[in-house]
């Protein structure tokens, strides 16, 4: 095994605790129960004087890590750290005993404490604890980053998560409203009568979106595998089978790149309703929003990276060509050839690739380029053409366009829905499109799922679809430029 290089602060804390062995005291300690948080004694006493403190001579057991100290002969202050914040405590050497005092003297930033003692306010009104019983639970044996500069390193952020919760209140608190968030959506889509459900990871076939998939191999079946990349095929079979409104909420992998708003394993909720459609699905995602919101944060008027922006029902509604038409000029309402649409997407510096084979391939593009990154309040986009969207179902009205709808706030995809496609014979034909594009080269395309169209021939009831991206979603409720900062551990390229 390679040395260990060991700087000085390093070795001075090893010291330290073989000195602790040295005393009979194991550095890294036993269990400690704990009676009270720094939050909890903040909320229950901050509000009484110092003589009222002391005439109640309230006792605590608190523990948590020592992030200042300082000592003065035979007294001292340090503030500890725990899920709450931070709270002081005062050491004196005549209270607590010569050997408790000498461990007090031993322990550095950063170690683990336990304290059992009165609650107290300073001469300036600082609410502390008044230690009598000083334990020591766990020692540190790398120093904490400097207190007024912490992690200043970005990626070192990311990399050392850990150091980044003790250093930075902002990432604590990230890291305990994301689950809040996840809670809200779950109270919200329950309460809808929607049930909770769990799909497999790994897949078979590739389905239920468009994306290029992690492969692996199941040694004892021989088979290759798919780290799934949409719940959607696997939710749907459930509404065939009778839930008639199910979700999940679950992680999905794409091997794609990595940006401010990708990831390649990331969160969603998908959820499916039967006897719903395109417009049910509007109203499930507008409540959510709204309901989510409200509980987590009080409001649904929130400030997005500068924007302030409403989140309250009803979003505003356009139809993919409205919006182009409006944006640009170009009217995709009006019939056209292939090679007529190439022409204009020539003339407007839209590059259209062999695999953009269809007149709803250029509408997209035009989409992109034009309308995209200048919406800002929450929009519903709907009517995208049924060739880029091969689970929806094609409009009565115009078929050359999907049921379908995204959600789009501040340039950014937030959800996508449809009407669901329940038409077994439609639906093949259009798996089989999806395996022409994979032969024109286009690995994102989907497989032809035999079984799901076996699931669709037993009948599925009209049916409402629509999956939420959670990471964006939490970015969005606590105003984050990047989804690296509400993952707690986001991918990174080696050093």
């Amino acid at each position: 095994m390679a040395e260990i290089k060991l700087t000085e602060q390093e070795k001075v804390r090893r010291k330290k605790m073989q000195d602790l062995q040295d005393m009979g005291i194991d550095p890294f300690g036993q269990r400690y129960d704990r009676t009270a948080t720094s939050g909890k004694i903040i909320e229950k006493y901050d509000s009484y004087t110092k003589e009222e403190l002391q005439e109640m001579g309230a006792s605590v057991k608190i523990a948590g890590r020592i992030m200042t100290k300082r000592r003065q002969g035979k007294a001292g202050f340090m503030h500890i750290q725990d899920i709450d914040g931070q709270i002081q405590i005062y050491v004196r050497k005549d209270e607590i005993g010569e050997d408790q005092y000498e461990i007090f003297k031993k322990n550095d930033i950063g170690d683990i404490v336990g304290i059992e003692g009165t609650i107290m306010k300073t001469d300036h009104g600082q609410l502390s604890v008044r230690a009598k019983v000083y334990t020591h639970l766990s020692k540190a044996l790398r120093p904490l980053p400097e207190k007024f500069h912490g992690l200043t390193d970005v990626e070192e952020r990311y990399r050392r998560r850990y150091v980044d919760l003790i250093m930075n209140p902002e990432a604590k608190h990230l890291a305990i409203t994301r689950p809040r968030i996840i809670r809200s959506i779950q109270k919200y889509l329950d309460g809808q009568g929607l049930i909770e459900v769990e799909t497999p990871v790994l897949q078979p076939i590739l389905g239920g979106a468009s994306a290029r998939p992690f492969i692996t191999h199941h040694n004892t079946l021989d088979m290759p595998f798919y780290l799934r990349i949409a719940t959607e095929l696997p939710l749907k079979r459930l509404i065939v089978g009778g839930l008639e409104g199910v979700y999940e909420i679950g992680r999905l992998f794409r091997n794609e790149g990595m940006d401010a708003t990708h990831n390649p394993e990331f969160t969603t909720v998908e959820a499916y309703v039967a006897y719903s459609d395109l417009s049910g699905m509007m109203d499930l995602i507008e409540g959510l929003f709204d309901f989510v919101s409200n509980e987590v944060l009080g409001t649904t008027e929130i400030t997005y990276q500068g924007q302030q922006l409403s989140l309250k029902a009803p979003f505003k509604r356009i139809h993919m060509v409205d919006a182009i038409k409006e944006a640009c000029g170009v009217d995709f309402w009006q019939d056209m050839s292939y090679e007529e649409a190439v022409k204009i997407a020539n003339e407007h510096g839209i590059e259209v690739e062999k695999i953009q084979n269809t007149v709803g391939h250029i509408i997209n593009l035009f989409f992109e380029k034009y309308v995209e990154e200048k919406i800002i309040q929450p929009t519903f986009v709907y009517g995208h053409p049924t060739s880029i969207s091969p689970l929806a179902k094609k409009n009565k009205q115009d078929p050359r366009f999907a049921d379908r709808y995204e959600l789009f706030i501040c340039g950014h995809e937030y959800a996508n829905a449809f009407s669901e496609l329940n038409d077994p014979i439609d639906q093949r034909e259009r798996f089989e499109k999806q395996l022409e594009l994979r032969n024109l080269g286009d690995d994102e395309a989907n497989e032809v799922d035999v079984d799901y169209v076996e699931a669709l021939e037993y009948g599925m009831p009209p049916t409402g679809g629509v999956g939420l991206g959670i990471d964006r979603f939490v970015m969005l409720l606590t105003d984050q430029r990047t989804i690296r900062e509400v993952l707690l551990f986001p991918h990174m390229k080696n050093r």
